[in-house]
């Protein structure tokens, strides 16, 4: 995939989504979490403009950003889609993963326990370091 190539979404959400539902409390700093809210609402109630990417850096669209709600819905989606940064598939994505119905209950789920993770966000978290740490080791 080159630099000019539309973004694709994931085949599924990542098992640390923080759209998922069966995702640990407390597993992104909250200033992941802050961000999901912006996509919710009406097209002119959404203060976002921007793709929201996965957090495993593979270049992808987030699948549960995608996934969580009609994509066409979100502003993003639509200027990505016009703009050609996008990939026409974002507009048809679906996935049967359990996802949070808006970013505002994906946000407050993942704040509960933000400061105080427990020992499952713990464990998600390890394997996200494990990964990124296999990622700079092979130069990716």
């Amino acid at each position: 995939m080159s630099e000019s190539d539309p973004i694709q979404p994931r085949k599924s959400p990542c098992g640390s989504c923080p759209y998922r539902c069966n995702v640990p409390s407390g597993v992104w700093a909250e200033s992941e979490y802050r961000k999901l809210p912006a996509y919710d609402g009406e097209m002119h109630e959404q203060t976002s403009v921007s793709v929201f990417m996965c957090h495993q850096a593979d270049g992808k669209a987030c699948s549960g950003w995608l996934g969580h709600r009609d994509p066409t819905d979100m502003l993003a989606v639509r200027l990505g889609l016009m703009a050609g940064d996008l990939d026409p598939s974002c507009a048809d994505y679906t996935t049967t993963v359990p996802l949070f119905e808006s970013g505002e209950a994906a946000a407050e789920h993942g704040m509960a326990r933000v400061s105080e993770p427990g020992d499952d966000a713990a464990a998600v978290i390890n394997k996200l370091v494990r990964q990124k740490e296999a990622r700079a080791e092979h130069g990716r």
